[in-house]
């Protein structure tokens, strides 16, 4: 039996402190700064540019600055519920580390590992834009 692997975690060292990178990804309305799916998005909804057009869907950020948690909880207009989860913390230097955990979109099963693959390297971009967002 094979296993399809449903999820990807991804991180990155970042030159800046772990409360301004908190602070920048806390907030929803900077989403469509470093994420290249999200065309609007604020602190109950999101615009996303899909590849059948744009979709509307309900965003609900959850965050615990103490934990150093941000995790996004996106209710697609079928009512099914995406998630991704991340986390800021202190590496050894004092600078931050974001880790995010990419679990695969609420898809059919046979779509699962394709649309992961390709978000899995979209996800790669996107840590390497947020980086250089972070270090201006």
């Amino acid at each position: 039996m094979i296993k399809i692997k449903n999820h990807d975690v991804q991180s990155i060292n970042l030159s800046t402190t772990k409360e301004i990178i908190f602070n920048f990804i806390a907030e929803p309305k900077n989403l469509p700064k470093w994420i290249g799916a999200f065309k609007e998005a604020d602190d109950k909804t999101a615009l996303l540019i899909t590849p059948n057009g744009e979709l509307k869907i309900g965003l609900e950020t959850k965050i615990d600055k103490e934990l150093g948690t941000i995790d996004w909880y996106m209710t697609m207009p079928d009512g099914s519920v995406g998630v991704a989860y991340s986390r800021v913390n202190i590496g050894p230097d004092e600078k931050a580390i974001y880790s995010f955990v990419l679990v695969a979109p609420p898809v059919p099963l046979e779509e699962i590992e394709g649309t992961l693959a390709a978000q899995t390297e979209q996800l790669k971009e996107e840590l390497i834009k947020l980086e250089s967002i972070l270090s201006e």
